[in-house]
């Protein structure tokens, strides 16, 4: 089913549109819950749970595109649970991915104003557009849904080497592209 249908099914507020969207974006969501949470469990309830803020969420708000909607909801439920267990429980590779890019941007959680994050927010996407196709996939696949460098390696044929190697020069060049924004990390 199309993405616009699956919409169409949560404006008339049609129990099916959950089913449609389990269909489609099931292994999606679960991934990116997986690959922040340690606990299968977790990243179930995760997907669940982007289901009902989904529901909650259309409408009012029509997403132009469901996938990157769902993506991003997920991805913000999985950290908010992976918050809340880290003291219990780390995930070293989510642990890992966060350090990493943590010395290249501010702080999200301590922005000095409204329009201070949404410099950055632009300042990232402008950096990240400037990037090679092949660069930007793998930062995107490493910080945004925080895959393991042996996964990103495997999926891309590359070594882990290199892969790190390209994320290091690539956050340096982040770092470098938001102190010339005049954004302060």
């Amino acid at each position: 089913m199309e993405d616009k249908a699956i919409v169409q099914l949560y404006l008339d507020r049609s129990e099916c549109a959950i089913d449609e969207t389990q269909k489609k974006y099931g292994k999606y969501c679960s991934r990116i819950a997986s690959n922040i949470l340690a606990s299968k469990e977790d990243a179930e309830e995760c997907v669940n749970d982007t289901y009902v803020r989904t529901w909650n969420a259309i409408p009012p708000h029509v997403p132009q595109r469901l996938q990157t909607f769902l993506g991003k909801i997920t991805r913000n439920l999985a950290l908010d649970r992976y918050a809340k267990n880290r003291a219990q429980m780390r995930s070293a590779a989510t642990e890992l991915a966060l350090n990493e890019i943590a010395d290249c941007v501010p702080d999200p959680k301590n922005p000095e104003s409204p329009t201070e994050d949404i410099l950055l927010k632009d300042a990232l996407n402008t950096f990240l557009a400037k990037l090679p196709k092949h660069t930007r996939i793998l930062f995107l696949r490493r910080y945004w849904y925080l895959c393991s460098v042996k996964e990103i390696a495997n999926s891309m044929n590359l070594t882990e080497s290199n892969v790190k190697v390209t994320l290091y020069r690539t956050r340096l060049q982040l770092k470098e592209f938001l102190e010339k924004e005049g954004i302060e990390l």
